[in-house]
């Protein structure tokens, strides 16, 4: 027991709680990430009980935290450049806290150094790149507005009355009609419900 009380299985825990916990803010609707993050940190928790711990250091974490939160938010809301150096200044004082919750010698942190340097370059790299990749997806406008559909010409690909398939801008959609279309025949797009186009014959 006394070897599973160790600082380093702690930091381990502590940094895969805080991946999966960031993962869960800039992909949220899963719950997988969300369960993940709380069962992590909840075992994190019964190290944190049973081991000398910065205080300090647990501070310094929640205010990285919440400041990345914060970066996040206002880059999705701003897309300002700017905001990076904020995303970047948080992500550090993640990694700082982490490192120093566990309390070694003097000031030194209880956790090995090269693990520190190993996981802080591997879980900083990760989480800058999720964190940048998700906000310009976001930011992105979408190849394919199904809103500008209505009113392009294709061909359709079946018959179609009650239901069928046609080929606009490209890719093949399902489609319906009031009056039934030859397969082969010009066709134009006049509305849309969800992922279904209604057409009509193009003359």
């Amino acid at each position: 027991m006394d070897t599973l009380i160790n600082p380093n299985f702690g930091y381990l825990l502590l940094m895969a709680g805080v991946v999966l916990a960031v993962t869960a803010v800039i992909t949220p609707g899963t719950g997988l990430f969300e369960l993940g993050a709380l069962f992590t940190l909840l075992a994190t928790g019964w190290f944190i009980y049973n081991l000398p711990v910065n205080y300090w250091a647990l501070i310094i974490l929640v205010t990285g935290a919440v400041l990345f939160i914060v970066a996040i938010l206002l880059k999705y809301r701003a897309r300002d450049k700017r905001l990076d150096y904020l995303l970047a200044a948080s992500l550090v004082i993640i990694l700082v806290g982490t490192a120093f919750v566990f309390r070694g010698e003097s000031w030194l942190p209880g956790v090995h150094p090269l693990l520190i340097l190993f996981v802080s370059i591997l879980v900083g790299g990760y989480l800058w790149i999720a964190a940048r990749k998700t906000l310009e997806a976001a930011a992105a406008t979408p190849v394919q507005s199904l809103e500008r559909l209505v009113g392009m010409v294709g061909e359709a690909k079946t018959e179609v009355f009650n239901e069928g398939s046609v080929q606009v801008a490209g890719e093949l959609w399902s489609a319906r009609c009031q009056a039934p279309i030859p397969a082969g025949s010009r066709v134009r797009v006049v509305g849309r419900e969800g992922f279904i186009l209604d057409i009509e014959k193009e003359n």
